[in-house]
């Protein structure tokens, strides 16, 4: 599975940015894909997750409320709605795969980097 992240920027706190991640290969083979970020100088941490199928989402507590995660089956592609954006979200955020065998994220997508100005 390659995954192919986009939609990454600069923008003011308070404002919206809207990531997309497009999946091709094997994507038949995928169950759940998520997102997450690397902030300078911390580690990386998980974001935000969907299942492939029932679309049943996971949150990181910090982002409930004002990041949105989606999917769109038919395009194979999931996109992360990002609102109220603070300098805190500040990080390059990576696309995540993986398949209902392993319980951890295999596949990984280069980073699209998110940067919040306050």
């Amino acid at each position: 599975v390659q995954l192919q992240a986009s939609g990454g920027g600069l923008v003011q706190a308070g404002g919206s940015l809207r990531l997309s991640c497009a999946a091709s290969g094997r994507t038949f083979s995928v169950y759940q894909m998520g997102w997450f970020r690397l902030a300078p100088g911390k580690e990386r941490e998980f974001v935000t997750s969907i299942t492939w199928s029932g679309g049943s989402t996971t949150y990181k507590d910090s982002v409930k409320g004002r990041f949105t995660i989606s999917r769109d089956n038919a395009r194979n592609t999931v996109s992360l709605q990002m609102n109220s954006l603070g300098p805190e979200d500040t990080a390059v955020y990576y696309c995540v795969a993986r398949t209902a065998t392993s319980p951890r994220y295999d596949y990984w997508g280069q980073g699209t980097l998110v940067t919040v100005s306050s």
